[in-house]
């Protein structure tokens, strides 16, 4: 389906969101958007007819509400979608001929963002050469003499809101997945110039704009600055924060460093809240000044960077209500819907680029004199991903706080990745390809929990500052000459763990792929123990060989699920442990109590992308729901007292 033409792409893209228009009005409002956005760019090319593939800042933040609303439905039509908007644009090699024609624009780096996406899941090295093209483009982006990125090859001087929105997320996320960990100081010098020269002091608020030359026509003569505080423009930056913060090393000091700008920008957008719609105004100092108006995408924008700030653990739960009331005042001013899932976003001020052209000066007139559109691609991309914020709200809550550890111990595998170097694989959060559990951590992340690996032996101290600890798939000497093998020491102290009130999940797979003999030395400490037998084993593609059925009436599951496992070992239980779930009287998930604590086990690792990310099993197969419901249910067993503890440290 990767090879299609675009006819056929198109009838086979109307037919599923067709189908997916069904009950449109029971749909989250992200989902419907997301829904409508397809319908209405049916082939994801926004060039006009005829022309060269071209890239846009509106088509790449469409794209990123629909990567958005794909990591929290893995509905296929949505990466199908961004996958045919990209690979236009791509040679077979990677190559980017239009990148050259281009010159230095710094937003045709934002391109980098959703071939991210597909190199992770796809491994493709054609992806790869693309987003190091883009890579190297900032390696030899024209900068001015403080080191800021210039947003062109004319324009070296001069830095944008918008610009830091285009090259910093991406930037962050290319030196994370690729080893390059000196660029993180660069990355935060960019954000702190326009800290530093864009900010109004008196507000708090940045100016869109700022030449270091001075030489610009809307640069003040004294600062360099802009002069009027855009709304979209400051929504730009603040996404741009909370979607780079993310790609940090939990110890680099620039992390820090942008929390602090974002806590410190998040107050002064909060104080420019429109009190009776909860709107932020075109120009935000300047509410009620005749032509200024309420704005639906820079308003969508601070939505989003709230509520993710939140969520993440960067700005404090007041925050929630501010997005909210934003939220609300979105949909009832901009927001309209109409007959098979039609809808229509209104109120987007067009693109707003400062410049040498008659009238981009920056100034208040030229600001609300601007057009506003109905349905840009960039609106109703903003209101996307304010809407998957929003939604999420009252999950989120759920596990603030609290810290998901990942085993890369006893589950320790490698390989070499495109740049030779070797990395963890395998069940791991950064593992976004079949293998990984990329997806599973952000389940987590949506519950507000904080995901974490632990890559050296699971002791009483090491897993102290967990609440939950997830082992998936501990090695044999087959996967891995290396293997680290569970004994009585392990053993002992996890169960100390436990009993202190620890969440334990164990994520065991058959014999032919993981070690269950020494592992049973930690799961038997609960009463659990893991059968060296070989059940649901499936033929090449036959997947209703692996597919069993949860009846949503237990503890864990509360609807019906279909679901699918390969090749798995069983379970026997005694002392504290239950069976949870059976399949043709073969135990395939037990639950014990142990002390304050709790242990999930399972017998296949069933979380991992292959499984859940909706591109390889038949949308029949719902682990990705499943696992929803099990890391709800574990974080609901953390006691009170370990999140308690977990919010004060």
């Amino acid at each position: 389906m990767r090879n299609l033409s675009r006819f056929a792409w198109t009838i086979l893209l109307a037919g599923l969101v067709g189908a997916t228009v069904v009950a449109a009005q029971q749909q989250p409002w992200s989902v419907r958007a997301a829904n409508a956005a397809m319908k209405e760019w049916p082939s994801g090319i926004f060039s006009p007819a005829g022309a060269a593939p071209a890239w846009t800042h509106g088509q790449g933040v469409l794209l990123q509400g629909l990567e958005a609303v794909w990591k929290n439905t893995v509905d296929r039509p949505d990466f199908l979608y961004i996958e045919h908007s990209v690979n236009p644009l791509v040679g077979p090699e990677g190559q980017l001929p239009w990148l050259k024609a281009n010159g230095s624009k710094l937003g045709t780096v934002q391109l980098g963002r959703p071939l991210m996406l597909l190199y992770g899941e796809s491994l493709k090295k054609r992806y790869y050469n693309a987003v190091t093209a883009l890579y190297e483009q900032l390696q030899h982006q024209p900068r001015n003499a403080s080191g800021g990125f210039g947003v062109a090859q004319k324009m070296p001087n001069q830095m944008t809101l918008d610009s830091i929105d285009e090259a910093e997320p991406f930037y962050a996320a290319y030196a994370k997945m690729f080893h390059h960990p000196e660029v993180f100081a660069d990355i935060t010098k960019q954000f702190a110039l326009m800290q530093e020269h864009a900010r109004d002091a008196k507000t708090g608020l940045l100016r869109q704009g700022w030449d270091e030359s001075r030489k610009a026509v809307w640069a003040n003569k004294k600062s360099g600055a802009s002069s009027a505080a855009w709304a979209r423009g400051m929504g730009w930056y603040m996404a741009a924060l909370v979607d780079t913060i993310s790609s940090y090393p939990k110890d680099n000091p620039g992390r820090k460093q942008l929390i602090a700008i974002l806590k410190k920008d998040a107050r002064a957008v909060a104080r420019y809240q429109d009190a009776k719609t909860g709107l932020w105004w075109e120009v935000m100092d300047r509410a009620g000044t005749k032509g200024n108006y309420p704005e639906a995408s820079g308003s969508c924008l601070f939505v989003y960077a709230l509520a993710k700030g939140v969520r993440l653990g960067y700005l404090p739960e007041h925050y929630d209500v501010v997005a909210e009331r934003g939220y609300k005042g979105v949909l009832s001013h901009f927001v309209k819907t109409g007959a098979n899932g039609a809808f229509t976003l209104s109120g987007t001020v067009e693109p707003t680029d400062l410049g040498s052209e008659p009238g981009h000066d920056g100034s208040y007139a030229f600001y609300v004199t601007q057009k506003t559109l109905t349905n840009s691609p960039m609106g109703v991309g903003v209101f996307i991903l304010a809407s998957t914020e929003v939604e999420n709200i009252e999950n989120a809550k759920l596990g603030r706080g609290d810290t998901v550890m990942l085993d890369a111990w006893f589950n320790s595998q490698k390989r070499k990745d495109v740049t030779g170097r070797e990395v963890y694989f395998h069940y791991k959060w950064d593992d976004e390809s079949l293998s990984g559990y990329s997806l599973f951590g952000h389940i987590f992340r949506n519950f507000g929990a904080h995901t974490a690996t632990l890559y050296a032996e699971p002791t009483f101290e090491n897993l102290k500052g967990a609440q939950v600890y997830i082992i998936a798939s501990p090695d044999n000497l087959e996967k891995n000459p290396h293997a680290h093998f569970a004994n009585a020491k392990d053993a002992t102290q996890i169960a100390k763990w436990v009993k202190a009130g620890g969440v334990l999940a164990i994520l065991e797979n058959d014999t032919s792929f993981a070690d269950l003999k020494h592992f049973n030395a930690v799961s038997e400490k609960f009463g659990i123990h893991f059968n060296s037998v070989l059940r649901m084993h499936v033929v090449g593609r036959e997947w209703t060989m692996g597919m069993f059925h949860i009846d949503g009436n237990g503890p864990i599951f509360h609807k019906p699920l279909t679901c699918y496992v390969k090749d798995v070992s069983t379970i026997s239980v005694s002392g504290p442990a239950k069976a949870v779930y059976t399949h043709d009287g073969d135990i395939f998930m037990a639950v014990a109590k142990y002390g304050k604590g709790t242990v999930y086990a399972m017998v296949d690792p069933w979380f991992y992308n292959e499984y859940t990310n909706g591109l390889k099993l038949p949308p029949k197969y719902e682990n990705y729901a499943a696992g929803k419901a099990v890391a709800r249910w574990l974080l609901e067993q953390v006691p009170k007292h370990e999140r308690t503890e977990a919010a004060q440290r």
